[in-house]
């Protein structure tokens, strides 16, 4: 990293620049879409456009490895998890009226608050570095991997349980529903259970 003086400034990007600013865009609209969307199949469905934008960003910050890691985990593992889990427990294709629990404005106070607080600490940490992304090695696999099972290794496995029990929990409740629906067996007609007790007489 250099320091921001030898940057050309804001006033002229580069080409790199207008794209990642575009795709950060567009990954937004797609995420607030994902939480905004009343239909459970399109709210994961945009949340794979919204991961898959965030790999894109690292691939613009030459972190080819941790953008892999993006695609292959969370669009081919974390997003397929959910499509399992909405099908297991059986929920509507359409809109769903548990979607919206009518907290909308608090929701979206804690979002604006969580996301100016990340803004603020991630300025004031990185204001006067620039990364070099012609000659940065950061986010190659090497480093990436040494840092990850050197310094991370305990995040990286809770995630994995984490993963494995809301799959587990899905299953429970799908067996739960399914039993629920079928009901207790069929009772014996009235008919029948006099005429069975005719016959023993």
């Amino acid at each position: 990293m250099s320091h921001a003086a030898a940057h050309p400034g804001f006033l002229s990007p580069t080409g790199v620049e207008i794209v990642f600013v575009l795709v950060g865009i567009a990954t937004l609209a797609a995420a607030v879409i994902t939480v905004t969307t009343r239909k459970l199949v399109h709210a994961a469905l945009w949340l794979v456009v919204a991961l898959g934008g965030i790999a894109v960003e690292y691939l613009l910050l030459t972190a080819e490895f941790i953008a892999w890691v993006q695609v292959l985990i969370y669009v081919g593992s974390v997003v397929v998890l959910l499509l399992f889990g909405l099908m297991l427990t059986r929920a509507p294709i359409g809109d769903s009226p548990d979607a919206d629990s009518g907290n909308r404005w608090v929701a979206l106070a804690v979002a604006l608050a969580a996301a100016a607080t990340l803004v603020t600490v991630v300025v004031d940490a990185f204001r006067a570095t620039w990364i070099d992304l012609d000659s940065s090695v950061q986010g190659s696999a090497d480093v990436t991997g040494e840092i990850l099972f050197r310094h991370w290794v305990l995040p990286f496995e809770a995630l994995s349980v984490l993963l494995l029990a809301a799959l587990v929990g899905a299953i429970v409740l799908s067996r739960k529903a399914g039993r629920a629906a079928a009901g207790p067996g069929p009772s014996p007609a009235p008919d029948e259970t006099a005429t069975d007790g005719e016959e023993q007489r």
